[in-house]
């Protein structure tokens, strides 16, 4: 889908020469056609979207004259092309802003309601209105996985002072908390991705004004706050994945715990059940010659002496503490 910002419908009085046929032009999943057409109308190398999912800094981030062509992954995974990172790319240059994008991006849905058929709009407001909306975004996933992390914190500890109850619904609750903590971690890993990403870019844009690129200083300023945000989220990023580390080796744990207990109850039954097997067994060969088939307290005596071997191995493990 090819879409033009001022919408096509504004006036050409309304825009400066250099910026008709759009100011801002945004390319959603597009064909072949759309991206020869857009390479053809504003002379630029429109990225494939193997093109744009290349690692390379050289292929991230390049400059062609005033022409600034990056691209960045985002935090989503496209399940038809096996989980692999849905790429993003911008072709900034002072007239205008290209966009390549093969997904719904939160920041450009809002960019988009208030730019509205704006005519006043020019590419590097845009490009730092989609930076902002962005980092923004990243920020209000990063505090909704913090308070994931928090609630799954609060469901394998327990509450202060309270003894979390143990059992079947213990159990399966844990097990609940390692997806829980798996998905985290997987978002928490994205994201990263698109924090990295938006550095790499910002950095990038910095660097090209040392070398003599005309940039408006409002468009410096508003990168320079971005940039400090990126920072601060990287490290909020370390932070929530330490956290989540923690938490899996604190709930592997608890499951190790659990699934010891279960062994050593187990053990106990089975040690317990040895010395009567042992009894039961040996009076029951029914040998000929044995004194006690014929004595008229042998059975009392044979039940006596079961119960005798199982009480005793049980007071022995209650004062060992085992059980």
């Amino acid at each position: 889908m090819l879409n033009t910002y001022p919408a096509a419908s504004t006036t050409a009085d309304a825009q400066p020469a250099s910026n008709a046929g759009g100011v801002w032009i945004d390319l959603l999943d597009p064909t072949p056609e759309e991206t020869a057409r857009v390479a053809t109308q504003y002379q630029v190398q429109v990225p494939s979207r193997e093109s744009l999912q290349e690692i390379e800094t050289s292929s991230r981030t390049r400059a062609e004259g005033e022409v600034l062509y990056m691209s960045m992954p985002l935090a989503i995974q496209d399940s038809a092309r096996g989980l692999a990172p849905v790429p993003l790319g911008f072709i900034l240059s002072p007239q205008r802003l290209v966009t390549i994008r093969y997904s719904e991006v939160h920041a450009f849905s809002n960019a988009i309601a208030r730019l509205g058929s704006k005519s006043d709009i020019t590419s590097t407001g845009v490009f730092a209105a989609l930076i902002d909306g962005m980092v923004d975004y990243d920020a209000d996933v990063l505090e909704k996985l913090s308070a994931d992390l928090a609630a799954v914190s609060a469901r394998a500890f327990g509450q202060p002072g309270v003894t979390p109850i143990r059992g079947k619904r213990y159990s399966h609750a844990l097990r609940e908390c390692v997806n829980a903590i798996g998905t985290a971690g997987e978002r928490l890993s994205r994201i990263r991705e698109t924090l990295l990403g938006l550095q790499r870019i910002m950095g990038f844009v910095y660097e090209m004004t040392k070398d003599g690129q005309q940039l408006p200083p409002e468009l410096l300023t508003r990168l320079k706050t971005a940039r400090q945000d990126v920072v601060s989220l990287v490290e909020f990023q370390s932070h929530l994945s330490g956290k989540t580390q923690f938490l899996l080796d604190a709930v592997l744990g608890f499951i190790n715990t659990d699934q010891n207990e279960i062994f050593k109850v187990l053990t106990i039954v089975s040690v317990v059940g040895i010395p009567p097997t042992l009894i039961a067994s040996m009076y029951g060969m029914n040998f000929h010659n044995m004194p006690e088939l014929s004595w008229r307290w042998g059975y009392p005596y044979g039940l006596a002496l079961i119960g005798l071997s199982i009480l005793i191995p049980v007071i022995w493990f209650k004062r060992r503490g085992w059980w």
